[in-house]
């Protein structure tokens, strides 16, 4: 038996249940693993509350780190007793233990601790795609202004640091001036808080009036309008979440207006839909984390006990950088 996080319906934070489930054994493709860590999202908040509906009764969670204990047939990239680290789909990671499927399921480096894999993987591939997959046409060269929303965030944390990194000037919004000041502190060229700045016009002051190459954009609703404003001719709007709401319908000759615009929506898990694609990127990460180019900040840690507290403070924009769920 394994201690696990379901929902019996989509709604609030009240809605997840800690429960007893049955864990049995791996079938062919899959594996068993104890975790040690587990991650917190914001798509664990987008499943909670039916943005993304699930079949109830559900599990959660996209995220965590631990022990391999079992291996099904056909898996030869895992064995028992290696230390693993996953984002993967189905929904299921706040538990104890659990039978998943082994193909996104990545041996975590020594080096890396099971709470940093478990804080990383799947905001860490996400930046991952986001600066190495997601591009404008005309390619990202030195030097290039880049804006990204959240920046204080899990991912943004990542992607700021990754950034710097690649030689990029990234231009950060947040929703602080103390969220500001942890993205400039982790490589962002410039910041601006979007509660109280007209970050378009920021971001054409930084710019000399030419815009950014490329948005990358996991607020939504509340920031897309400006975000176009932000970009130059044949611009890529690179929207990857939702957490101010989805971004509501949109006439496309808007594009042509505003300089021939490109608009991309993007998501994990086509870009980890096989082994290979999944192992490449994660070693990609695992590289620029163990380099200490790229530094995970767990700024929170809640005990699974506690996940409902630990979705409010995640709705309210209270936590920064990472986050996880502690055993």
């Amino acid at each position: 038996m394994s201690l696990a996080v379901q929902i019996r319906q989509h709604g609030g934070p009240e809605e997840l249940h800690i429960v007893d489930v049955a864990v049995g054994e791996p079938g062919p493709g899959e594996i068993r693993i104890r975790h040690h860590a587990i991650g917190l999202n914001f798509i664990d908040v987008y499943h909670r509350t039916g943005l993304y509906p699930l079949g109830m009764p559900a599990g959660i969670g996209m995220e965590a780190a631990g022990v391999v204990e079992a291996v099904g047939e056909g898996v030869t990239h895992l064995k028992v007793g290696d230390r693993a680290a996953y984002a993967s789909q189905p929904p299921g990671s706040y538990c104890e233990q659990r039978v998943m499927p082994a193909r996104c399921v990545c041996r975590l480096p020594d080096a890396i601790s099971f709470e940093t894999g478990a804080a990383m993987m799947l905001k860490g591939l996400t930046a991952q795609y986001l600066l190495k997959k997601t591009l404008p046409v005309q390619g990202l060269q030195a030097g290039d202004h880049v804006l990204f929303h959240a920046a204080a965030g899990g991912v943004g944390l990542i992607a700021t640091q990754w950034v710097r990194a690649l030689g990029l000037s990234l231009i950060a919004t947040a929703g602080s001036d103390a969220k500001c000041q942890l993205a400039l502190a982790n490589g962002a060229a410039h910041a601006i808080n979007y509660n109280t700045e007209d970050f378009a016009a920021r971001v054409k002051e930084i710019t000399a009036g030419q815009g950014v190459k490329v948005v990358y954009d996991s607020v939504g609703k509340d920031t897309w309008d400006k975000s176009l404003d932000c970009l130059r001719p044949f611009g890529l709007m690179a929207s990857f979440g939702n957490a101010s709401g989805p971004v509501p319908p949109f006439a496309p000759g808007a594009l042509g207006a505003k300089g021939s615009l490109y608009v991309t929506r993007q998501t994990l898990f086509t870009h980890i839909a096989t082994r290979e694609s999944t192992q490449a990127m994660a070693d990609d990460l695992f590289s620029v984390v163990a380099s200490g180019q790229v530094v995970i900040h767990i700024d929170q840690r809640y005990p699974l006990a506690q996940v409902q507290q630990a979705h409010r403070d995640l709705e309210a924009r209270k936590t920064t950088g990472s986050t996880i769920l502690t055993l």
